[in-house]
């Protein structure tokens, strides 16, 4: 079966792909075109296997315990330094974060906000990252 064959099916075929792919009753209610959604995220998955483990384990965390992605290369107790309108700025690598000013953050691009009161890339404020070549 190929996802694009769904766009064409009618209901009751979708019914009947539901039906033999996933071995389960419908649900009441669900629209045509969110059957073709279901069966085609299902039909990808098969194909092409489903979510990483880390992945998997990230979405079973309740969201409090989920630790943002930091730049590659920034590890716990390094520190990014920078010098804006002649104040020196240091931040520290954390393990849930960022440390600026005696406060917590989650991300740089708020550290970055709050110095310069414009919104900023977070990285390529700390110079973690290039602009990109046109």
């Amino acid at each position: 079966m190929k996802i694009a064959d769904l766009e064409t099916m009618s209901r009751p075929d979708l019914i009947d792909v539901w039906a033999r792919t996933l071995r389960t009753p419908i649900p009441k209610g669900l629209s045509k075109a969110l059957l073709r959604r279901f069966l085609a995220t299902e039909i990808q998955t098969r194909q092409f296997g489903g979510l990483s483990a880390s992945l998997r384990s990230a979405v079973s965390k309740p969201a409090d315990q989920v630790l943002r992605p930091r730049h590659d290369g920034l590890k716990p107790g390094g520190r990014l330094l920078r010098e804006w309108n002649g104040v020196s700025h240091v931040v520290e690598v954390t393990q849930d974060g960022y440390l600026w000013n005696g406060q917590s953050h989650r991300s740089l691009s708020a550290i970055a906000r709050e110095i310069t009161g414009a919104h900023w890339s977070g990285p390529r404020f700390f110079g973690l990252s290039r602009k990109p070549k046109p």
